[in-house]
């Protein structure tokens, strides 16, 4: 993977089931309830509970910030996530977030948070790791512990054209 030129890494807390279905490709979009700074380039992905460890990574394709029921016309197909749970999670707010997923990875074994860094805590949501931590992300990935895992880019994808028509209707 190599030094990280193109911007910062955000260190993010995801329920076990959804960072799995990242990791292995079926999952392209992660939903937050706020965006990510415009420069993060790669998000690190901190399984929670009962996991507990860092699982695994993507890049970022860009994201999405608009109206829920947006959010889930646009990306359902692709979001891994039941209409109920989505709409609960986005329940009384008028914006989300959809990351969109690119490239990801996942470490062979779960890697515990404290290799990392031995005070680095678990966020709530997301942080933004430090320059020395996205350094020591990028050598963990470089030493073989992580495995390239699935591109995500399939511009033929019937929800995906759908998803760039959409664009169109919802302007």
């Amino acid at each position: 993977m190599g030094a990280n030129a193109s911007g910062r890494v955000a260190l993010m807390s995801i329920h076990p089931e959804y960072a799995e279905a990242i990791v292995s490709g079926r999952k392209w979009v992660e939903f937050r309830k706020r965006p990510i700074a415009d420069d993060v380039s790669h998000v690190l992905i901190y399984a929670t509970l009962p996991v507990g460890s860092l699982v695994g990574w993507f890049s970022v394709e860009g994201q999405d910030t608009e109206p829920p029921r947006h959010l889930w016309i646009r990306f359902k197909d692709v979001a891994c996530i039941s209409r109920t749970r989505f709409f609960a999670y986005y329940s009384g707010r008028g914006t989300g977030t959809g990351i969109r997923v690119g490239k990801t990875g996942k470490f062979a074994s779960p890697i515990p948070l404290s290799e990392l860094e031995p005070t680095l805590r678990p966020p709530q949501s997301f942080q933004y790791l430090t320059p020395s931590q996205t350094s020591d992300f990028f050598a963990l990935v470089d030493r073989g512990k992580g495995t390239y895992c699935h591109p995500n880019e399939h511009p033929d994808e019937p929800q995906l054209r759908v998803s760039r028509e959409l664009d169109h209707v919802l302007s």
